[in-house]
């Protein structure tokens, strides 16, 4: 009879071992992405956007914005004519993200930047915005977890950092020694 105890014992701590092994791998397949949960966010009243245009050279003055939910269905757009900005409205109950989009004019450039808060509205779209806006998407969307991440992982950060407050050593030999 103690046997039979210990047996159910010995069984019953290898159901569990084989359960919780079977947990923690099914854990591990879980993403490392860091989640930021924020509730969706929409215009309570409508919202005028002021929208400019840059691209490598500079401010652009002629291009077509689009502005676009998530799915790319088109809540408003407007050109872009001989202005530093265009100002557009967004109706009262538009949820985010909005998709903000530039086509410059003469160019087969396409610009974007992504409406993630209502908070903000003077948008600039820029290449930089464009790269951030692609880096979410990859990520699986334009949620403002992916949006913060793609920030972060689209800046270029320098590789050392070569300024004097940065500097941690001997400041004769910073530069080649005093200049």
């Amino acid at each position: 009879m103690h046997t039979h105890k210990n047996n159910k014992m010995i069984l019953r701590l290898l159901a569990l071992s084989i359960a919780s092994t079977f947990l923690v791998a099914c854990d591990s397949q879980k993403s490392n992405k860091p989640t930021i949960k924020v509730p969706v966010q929409k215009y309570k009243q409508a919202k005028a956007l002021q929208i400019s245009v840059v691209d490598a050279k500079g401010s652009i003055a002629e291009a077509k914005i689009k502005v676009t939910d998530d799915s790319g269905h088109m809540i408003v757009q407007a050109d872009l004519d001989n202005n530093k900005y265009v100002s557009v409205e967004v109706p009262a109950g538009t949820e985010l993200p909005l998709i903000l989009h530039a086509k410059l004019k003469g160019s087969n450039e396409k610009l974007q930047a992504v409406i993630i808060s209502t908070a903000i509205s003077k948008y600039e779209i820029n290449p930089l915005t464009t790269s951030i806006a692609k880096e979410a998407k990859k990520l699986g969307g334009y949620t403002y977890g992916n949006m913060v991440i793609a920030a972060g992982n689209t800046v270029g950060v320098p590789d050392a950092n070569k300024t004097s407050t940065g500097f941690r050593g001997d400041p004769t030999k910073q530069y080649g020694g005093w200049h």
